[in-house]
C-alpha cells in the first residue's frame, strides 16, 4: 500500500517541478545497517524500511519527513538535503526520554518511531511525547503518515 502512496506523492512533486529523491543502493543501505547494528546494540532495520530506501532515499513532502542513508554514508554525493537516519537520531537522543526511541521520521506535530522497551511502532505527539497511535510493524507506520500528508 505505501508503494503506491509514493506513486501518488511522486505524482504531486511532479506538478509543481520537483521530484522524488534518488534511491539508496543495497551497498548504502548495508553500510547504514552495518552502523546502527553496532550504535544501537545490534538493532536491525526493519525490511520494509530498506524497501523505502531502496525507492526513495528519505522523504521531506507536505511537511513529513522520513529519513534517509546519511549522507556521509553515500557512494555517490547527494546535491538536495537529507535528513540522515542516523545523525536526525543523535539529535533526538539529546534528551534523555528519547534515548528509549529510534526515531524514523517527524512532521510538524508527530514523531514516527520504535519503541525499544515496548517493541512496538508509534507516532508520538511532538511537543509533549504522548503516544497518537501504535503500530503492528513499520509497514502500518508508514501507510498511516503518507496518508495524513495526502489528504
Amino acid at each position: 500500500m505505501w508503494k503506491n502512496l509514493l506513486v501518488d506523492i511522486k505524482k504531486e512533486l511532479s506538478k509543481y517541478g520537483l521530484a522524488l529523491r534518488e534511491p539508496a543502493t543495497s551497498q548504502e543501505i548495508q553500510t547504514l545497517q552495518q552502523k546502527l547494528f553496532l550504535h544501537y546494540n545490534s538493532l536491525d532495520l526493519p525490511t520494509e524500511y530498506k524497501q523505502f530506501l531502496m525507492r526513495v532515499n528519505g522523504l521531506d513532502f507536505n511537511g513529513l519527513v522520513i529519513y534517509g542513508v546519511d549522507k556521509n554514508l553515500l557512494e555517490t554525493k547527494a546535491e538536495e538535503e537529507i535528513h540522515g537516519f542516523i545523525e536526525t537520531n543523535e539529535l533526538w537522543h539529546e534528551n534523555e526520554w528519547q534515548k528509549q526511541f529510534v526515531f524514523f521520521g517527524d512532521s510538524d506535530i508527530a514523531l514516527y518511531c520504535y519503541d525499544l522497551n515496548q517493541k512496538v511502532y508509534m507516532e508520538l505527539d511532538k511537543p509533549s511525547g504522548t503516544i497518537i497511535n501504535t503500530f503492528s510493524d513499520f509497514e502500518s507506520m508508514l501507510e498511516d503518515a503518507l496518508k495524513i500528508r495526502l489528504e
